[in-house]
């Protein structure tokens, strides 16, 4: 297995197992999944930066056990940053990992840690998202172009109300829809107004949504999960890798590229895999930029 010493901004790393294959299928591997995270960066860790992150770690690729790791790693070096989060399950306080800048990027990719799951919240602040996200679960026969026709019913209620929101793919069945606040709010305010959106598009598309997480009641419908926005739970990060069998990526679209697949029902124009994400990237730039920075005000529901 090939080793490495790298030098990244200052900061020593020793990569392991560069040639170990992550995903059997297409022969990816480690050496390139790191290579994909230090390629997409830029456009990466603005989206990662003071966010608690819960690493998924495979470390015998995408085929075989993997694991959640909260509680960032004692051997992590000294230029790791760290966050303190109250956890009821921990019994305690658990440092998670803060994935601020390149070298701890790395750092995370070398551990194998081939999905990056952050929270809505920035450190310190904990109890205070900066976003409002809409989880899109398909339930077989249902898959991405089902996900798609919710969405833009989504975007559309959200439009209503004044908001603008943006698209991501999953980079597995679904699609995720994120709502940019950027001002004071809680969980319980997200997650309110989550739910009751979702119980209205259950009431207007009963057939083809559902906003209860209930498997029975899933079968060919999207289910659109709002118990995302929680201080607990985490969805994973804009331009992560996928576990599926190609390296697949969560990629912005743009609504634009939604409606054209949806009405070319074309599954594979909102499938995308390492190399198309970072073509994307250097001729569009970061589609998801505006989720950092626009500020919008949660409407009070009656």
């Amino acid at each position: 297995m090939t080793d490495a010493q790298v030098e990244i901004q200052g900061k020593r790393l020793k990569l392991s197992n560069l040639d170990k294959v992550f995903y059997p299928k297409t022969g990816f591997t480690k050496g390139q999944v790191i290579d994909y995270y230090t390629r997409i960066s830029g456009a990466l860790l603005p989206h990662l930066q003071k966010r608690p992150l819960t690493l998924k770690r495979y470390p015998n690729g995408v085929d075989e056990k993997f694991f959640y790791e909260k509680r960032c790693p004692t051997h992590r070096p000294e230029w790791v940053a760290t966050a303190p989060v109250e956890s009821e399950r921990a019994g305690g306080v658990v440092d998670y990992c803060l994935c601020n800048d390149l070298p701890t990027l790395v750092w995370v990719a070398n551990m194998a840690s081939i999905e990056l799951h952050p929270s809505l919240s920035h450190a310190p602040k904990i109890e205070q998202p900066t976003t409002l996200a809409f989880d899109l679960d398909p339930g077989p026969p249902a898959a991405i172009l089902e996900c798609a026709q919710v969405g833009l019913w989504v975007r559309d209620v959200l439009a209503e109300f004044g908001l603008e929101s943006f698209p991501k793919t999953s980079g597995s069945k679904g699609m995720q829809v994120y709502v940019p606040l950027n001002t004071p709010v809680t969980y319980d305010d997200t997650k309110g107004f989550s739910h009751a959106l979702a119980r209205l598009l259950e009431k207007h598309h009963s057939k083809e949504v559902v906003s209860v997480m209930t498997k029975d009641l899933r079968k060919g419908k999207v289910f659109i999960d709002w118990s995302q926005n929680d201080e607990h739970k985490t969805t994973v990060s804009v331009y992560s890798l996928r576990a599926r069998e190609e390296p697949t990526a969560s990629t912005p679209v743009q609504w634009e590229e939604v409606e054209a697949a949806l009405k070319k029902k074309k599954a594979d124009a909102l499938r995308f895999e390492a190399p198309d994400v970072i073509k994307r990237v250097e001729s569009d730039g970061d589609l998801f930029a505006p989720v950092q920075t626009l500020k919008q005000k949660l409407p009070k529901l009656q």
